[in-house]
């Protein structure tokens, strides 16, 4: 069932429940001699559609049977040792305590639906999405898609290409002296250090946001890349220097690892970030 349909269901629903409503409260007024029954029977089919929307369609149909039966039981007694006739009020109630559950169904179930397909959505979105939030800079999935590419230029035209892998030393440990929100904020200033340390034709990517991992994706040989590397850390210490705009002060520290591209070493982009990540062991 499409958006459409599912918002269609929940207004029907609505709607139903709303005309029930309107002809109980008439029903119940129509006789100052039977309110307080006939309010009594009112408010059970409100407590029933209630549980309902709490529970399932199942569950207040059971609640039904045995109103049905209860119900049935005591008319049955008046008509029987009493001996009072059975008239189309009996019949009336029997068949409109189910409605107010059927209603309340029609609406939950479209919501639900509604509930559905927008977290179907959300998931979708997060697996299609090409830029981080915090930092504004592609992400993992838009790395690979752009490393095919470069891999495949580099192997035509001999163009030297170099992985670098970034990430925050002692990242844990900053994350337990700053809150959220300063997190956030030392992760774009990080990004924004990155972005200016590299030329323009140089790509940076938010490999992962958990743990502080960039990657930058640099025409140049290993040589060239330990250039941009000293570069790096350079601008981080200066970065780590100061305080920040949220009052907080927090050193810190690169740990890079490089990975030169060669058409026989790396099989695939997810091949090379794990190589790169390797050479980070060695940053001490």
């Amino acid at each position: 069932m499409n958006r459409r349909a599912s918002g269609l269901l929940s207004d029907l629903g609505l709607l139903f429940f709303i005309l029930l409503c309107f002809v109980g409260v008439m029903v119940v007024a129509s006789d100052p001699n039977r309110f307080m029954e006939r309010i009594l029977l009112l408010n059970f089919a409100m407590l029933a559609a209630i549980i309902t929307y709490f529970t399932s369609m199942t569950f207040g149909l059971l609640l039904h049977i045995v109103f049905i039966f209860g119900y049935g039981t005591y008319t049955l007694y008046q008509a029987i040792v009493i001996g009072q006739t059975v008239g189309p009020d009996t019949y009336f109630w029997l068949l409109m305590t189910p409605l107010y559950t059927v209603a309340v169904w029609l609406l939950t179930l479209g919501m639900r639906q509604l509930q559905t397909e927008n977290s179907s959505l959300k998931e979708s979105n997060a697996r299609l999405a090409t830029m981080d939030r915090s930092t504004n800079l592609r992400n993992a999935l838009l790395f690979q898609k752009d490393a095919t590419v470069y891999m495949a230029l580099s192997t035509r035209y001999g163009i030297p290409l170099t992985l670098l892998v970034m990430q925050v030393r002692y990242w844990n440990e900053v994350r337990r002296m700053i809150s959220g929100e300063q997190m956030s904020e030392a992760l774009f200033e990080l990004s924004q250090m990155s972005e200016k340390s590299i030329r323009s034709n140089d790509t940076i990517y938010m490999l992962d946001n958990e743990n502080a991992t960039w990657g930058l994706l640099l025409f140049t040989d290993k040589e060239g890349a330990t250039i941009v590397m000293d570069r790096l850390r350079s601008s981080a210490r200066q970065l780590g220097g100061g305080e920040r705009a949220g009052g907080y002060q927090v050193k810190l520290e690169l740990r890079i690892g490089a990975s030169q591209y060669g058409a026989e070493s790396v099989k695939s982009p997810l091949d090379w970030i794990e190589k790169a990540r390797k050479q980070l062991e060695y940053d001490v």
